[in-house]
């Protein structure tokens, strides 16, 4: 830059001539790096949304390309009051009349009733024992009912017994449940003194408070006994949960194929594809009343990754009921292009040829998953075609920010050239208007010369 913005010999602005000099030169060429970059840009942000909505169509496909998508079974109760079911893939489908009969309860004993829970006992070993297994608690002269219930619960050894006291007109009692229900799991008490006295075995001598019983259940007449209530094996593939009883109330409990599963994995096939298909019109379209196209409007890509996909989604399939397409299934394409839903088509397809449905979707390599996600992978994988184009289009920013740092440094040596110029004109300017002053004071002074300012 100039020292100063006014010439000192020639009064000239150098500073806004150099600067006007330099924008001109400058501006043209700093406005086609800005649409250069602009243009990048945008294509590389077209791109990211192009990727974003392959890849999401790409998951959509992870359900329909598993054969267990298509063997789910879903199980359903006339009433809810006296049991609730869960099933697996497994299960077959049928219909069978489940009645209550007694629910499975658990075993508690009581011990004798004492006045006070804080008074010592005796010494002495308590063994506690459940289903063949047990555990001992030893006992000491400190010991009362009260420290009893908490070394009970809390020994590392514990077998399945829960002790606590329960008080009642008789006194306190210390009161032992067994933590599963049914007659396999009643609990037995031995009571060893080792002081004086029987104190241990008088207070331990055990009453039974509730009887252990099993569940008790009838499926189409046919009586099961359980030591529990959440009953496995009756049906296969089903587990029961047993909540209330009564013979005379029985409940009709249906198990069938999940379509609802595989119908809700085909709506979300169907959106994922339409979002794509749309993403790629917004990307390549052209607006006549604005005369603007779009970033990838022109492009190879997008066209070719519509072409592939519409081919797979049109194509028909292979099964060993015969050749399914998605059309036949009540999916079918719209004139814009996207994908649509039949749904009673789609129900009676599913009703009818679930198994042709599933190989059509499922089959390795050849089935509509597989294909598509073969497709897919290659442009939105590791290394795919759109990260190529990706990289390149980076190396072109790249190569542009070199550019403009050459550029800038070429204005920079243009403005210090100019300048250097315009300082040495002023310079020569002052000296000749020093130079003139001089001539005409001169001038000025001689004899018989008179003044043109007089």
């Amino acid at each position: 830059m100039g020292l100063t913005s006014v010439g000192l010999g020639s009064g000239l602005d150098i500073n806004g001539i150099v600067s006007a000099l330099v924008t001109s030169e400058q501006a043209p060429k700093v406005a086609q790096f800005n649409t250069k970059e602009g243009a990048i840009n945008a294509e590389i942000s077209a791109l990211g949304s192009l990727k974003s909505s392959l890849s999401e169509f790409k998951s959509s496909l992870s359900f329909l390309s598993k054969t267990d998508s298509f063997d789910s079974q879903s199980v359903s109760l006339s009433k809810s009051t006296y049991l609730s079911a869960t099933v697996s893939n497994n299960a077959v489908s049928g219909s069978y009349n489940v009645a209550v009969e007694q629910l499975a309860v658990s075993q508690k004993v009581g011990s004798a009733a004492v006045s006070d829970v804080t008074a010592a006992l005796d010494e002495g070993s308590l063994n506690f024992a459940v289903d063949g297994n047990s555990f001992d608690v030893a006992v000491t002269a400190e010991d009362t009912l009260q420290t009893l219930v908490a070394k009970i619960n809390a020994d590392e050894n514990n077998v399945g017994i829960t002790a606590t006291i329960v008080n009642s007109d008789d006194g306190a009692k210390l009161v032992l449940t067994s933590n599963k229900t049914g007659t396999a799991n009643n609990v037995i008490v031995s009571a060893t003194d080792t002081g004086s006295g029987t104190v241990l075995a008088d207070t331990f001598a055990m009453t039974e408070l509730q009887p252990a019983k099993d569940s008790i259940i009838y499926i189409d007449g046919l009586k099961l006994t359980s030591s529990s209530n959440t009953v496995e094996g009756a049906i296969d593939g089903v587990i029961l949960n047993l909540k209330d009883a009564d013979i005379d109330k029985p409940t009709t409990l249906t198990v069938a194929q999940n379509t609802n599963s595989i119908k809700s994995g085909i709506k979300s096939f169907v959106e994922a594809f339409n979002a794509v298909s749309k993403t790629i019109t917004g990307l390549t379209s052209y607006n006549a009343a604005t005369e603007t196209a779009a970033v990838l409007q022109g492009d190879s890509l997008p066209r070719g990754i519509q072409s592939q996909l519409r081919g797979v989604i049109s194509s028909a399939f292979s099964t060993s009921d015969g050749n399914l397409s998605l059309a036949s299934i009540g999916i079918t394409t719209t004139r814009s292009g996207t994908l649509e839903i039949d749904d009673d088509i789609l129900t009676a397809a599913l009703k009818n040829n679930v198994t042709g449905i599933k190989e059509m979707f499922t089959a390795e390599d050849t089935g509509v998953a597989a294909k598509l996600d073969g497709y897919l992978d290659s442009y939105v994988g590791t290394g795919s075609i759109i990260d190529s184009r990706d990289s390149s289009l980076d190396g072109n920013l790249e190569r542009l920010s070199d550019q403009r740092e050459v550029f800038a440094r070429k204005m920079a040596a243009f403005e210090a050239r100019l300048f250097k110029q315009y300082n040495y004109m002023d310079l020569i300017v002052g000296q000749l208007s020093t130079q003139s002053s001089d001539l005409q004071s001169r001038l000025d002074s001689l004899p018989g010369l008179v003044s043109q300012n007089n």
